[in-house]
């Protein structure tokens, strides 16, 4: 029998599709979700749950004018909206008009001042985390979202999250024999790339062609990161899954003085980066992650076997669920993959 809820989850994985520009996988999504909450904009932001809340690695956007989405990405909203969203997910039901609940009329002023009226938000959360926010938004002068808007648009929570990791997860990890050169830009105080290696290039026109990121946000993802680096000095890491391009990126920043310059490297996400972000999108188990990480460090089953107590039985069904999960044809494979 076919459930409203398997029939939204298919239409969901329908609309999320490797290898489609991210405006087209927006614009399909708004299209599944619009019989369900009607609404003129939607955007969505994924996370995976080892990153924390608010750090965003996928972000679909659809009917949001450019200078709306740019004014949402400024670093002071964006870290307003982090603080949000985290309140947001403990919520019992986790869905909010914003700024009836969550904002100041800051917010509302901004949304009118382009021309939208409210924003209806969603976590999107199940046992293993948050997986990131939904936001649909209402033109001015059409009627506010009411209660069973909310009701409704937190039914679609769960459908969601479940088919954001399916889209990651599609295609089985494989190694590539073509693996593009790390690429470092730097991001000026004004928040604007001001020089970048040669081998950045290669990064910034797949995001232009094979993921078709739009300009605007970009350039807004790149002024937000920036701005947190000079927040918090440490390292700031992203591990991103380039969908349909067959491996995961690794985004870093670091402030590289006093001058408000942050140097931004971009690479192929492996081994120790890649596996916390991995392990989230895959499905893996605590104990299947121990055993992956025995393996990526050139463990035997044997050797497995006697660090974590287990017979070797038991930790050769743990690889074969592995590469069941990721779609690897065994340990060499998934070892390879990884690294």
């Amino acid at each position: 029998m076919v459930t409203v809820g398997s029939r939204l989850y298919q239409g969901l994985c329908a609309a999320l599709t490797p290898g489609a520009g991210l405006e087209a996988v927006a614009a399909e999504l708004s299209r599944v979700i619009a019989p369900v909450v009607p609404h003129d904009a939607l955007r969505c932001g994924a996370n995976n749950p080892s990153s924390g809340v608010g750090v965003t690695t996928l972000a679909f956007w659809h009917g949001y004018a450019p200078d709306l989405g740019r004014e949402l990405l400024r670093p002071d909203n964006v870290g307003s909206a982090v603080r949000e969203l985290a309140g947001l997910a403990q919520q019992h039901v986790p869905v909010a008009v914003a700024d009836r609940r969550l904002r100041s009329g800051a917010h509302d002023r901004l949304l009118a001042k382009y021309g939208a009226g409210e924003e209806l938000c969603l976590a999107l959360r199940d046992p293993r985390g948050v997986w990131g926010v939904l936001c649909l938004v209402r033109e001015t002068g059409r009627r506010p979202f009411d209660d069973a808007d909310a009701r409704r648009l937190a039914e679609v929570g769960p459908s969601l999250a479940a088919a954001l990791r399916r889209y990651v997860t599609a295609q089985p990890i494989k190694p590539s024999a073509h693996e593009p050169p790390p690429g470092m830009l730097v991001i000026g105080a004004d928040n604007r790339i001001r020089t970048m290696t040669p081998q950045a290039l290669p990064w910034l026109r797949t995001m232009k062609a094979q993921l078709a990121i739009p300009e605007w946000l970009a350039e807004s993802s790149f002024a937000s990161l920036a701005a947190a680096a000079r927040e918090h000095p440490r390292c700031l890491r992203l591990c991103v899954p380039s969908v349909g391009c067959g491996w995961w990126t690794t985004i870093e920043a670091q402030p590289l003085g006093d001058d408000g310059d942050v140097a931004v490297m971009i690479q192929r996400a492996s081994g120790t980066l890649l596996i916390p972000s991995f392990c989230d999108w895959y499905g893996v188990t605590t104990r299947e992650r121990q055993i992956m990480q025995h393996l990526y460090n050139g463990s035997a089953p044997k050797q497995i076997a006697r660090a974590l107590d287990l017979s070797v039985h038991t930790v050769s069904d743990h690889i074969k669920a592995l590469s069941r999960k990721t779609g690897t044809s065994g340990r060499d494979e998934l070892v390879a993959a990884v690294r």
